[in-house]
């Protein structure tokens, strides 16, 4: 349990240092990068590896409505992830759409993952995230909305985002738990 907490905090720590500490973070100059890189690569480490070596004993029986939501939130969470990386319409709507997509990601996995570590973890990335867009909203002025990008580039994204996520089903199953629950 410690691992994991203990991963969460430099995850957090890491992402929140140039908010949080703008003048070490301005200090470092260019070496901030390689920093908080190296800080929430170990961050994200010492998670995986807490969240193994706990007890995976669930507490209750998740809904059976809840696999459905739950992979529906994930397509949405990684669209948004492809929407902002290719500057589409919901990104330029959101002022966080990378954000939003964790937050998402998180809430989705409890819905399904009904042990402490799960809670721990992804509750944790998901207040993380929400933690996060409240800060940089405290500090950022409200920005103008970019034109609207071509209608192609929002098809690709979602295409692109329905592709990844068959690609993460896939290796979710292969290296851990069926993403669509118990199949009969």
């Amino acid at each position: 349990m410690i691992q994991l907490l203990a991963g969460l905090a430099l995850w957090s720590g890491a992402h929140a240092l140039p908010r949080v500490a703008p003048g070490l973070h301005a200090r470092l100059g260019r070496a901030a990068r390689g920093v908080v890189a190296v800080t929430v690569l170990l961050g994200l480490w010492l998670m995986i590896r807490g969240y193994g070596a706990q007890d995976a004993a669930p507490r209750f029986a998740p809904a059976p409505w809840a696999w459905h939501l739950n992979n529906l939130m994930v397509l949405v969470a990684v669209y948004l992830f492809a929407a902002s990386g290719m500057k589409t319409r919901a990104a330029a709507w959101l002022r966080h759409p990378q954000l939003l997509a964790v937050a998402l990601w998180g809430g989705a996995h409890l819905l399904v993952n009904t042990h402490w570590a799960a809670g721990l973890l992804f509750g944790g990335l998901a207040v993380w995230a929400v933690a996060e867009m409240a800060l940089l909203d405290a500090r950022a002025q409200i920005a103008v909305a970019p034109a609207p990008a071509p209608v192609g580039r929002e098809v690709a994204a979602l295409l692109g985002a329905v592709a990844v996520f068959i690609l993460i089903a896939l290796v979710h199953g292969w290296i851990g738990p069926n993403p669509f629950g118990a199949m009969s």
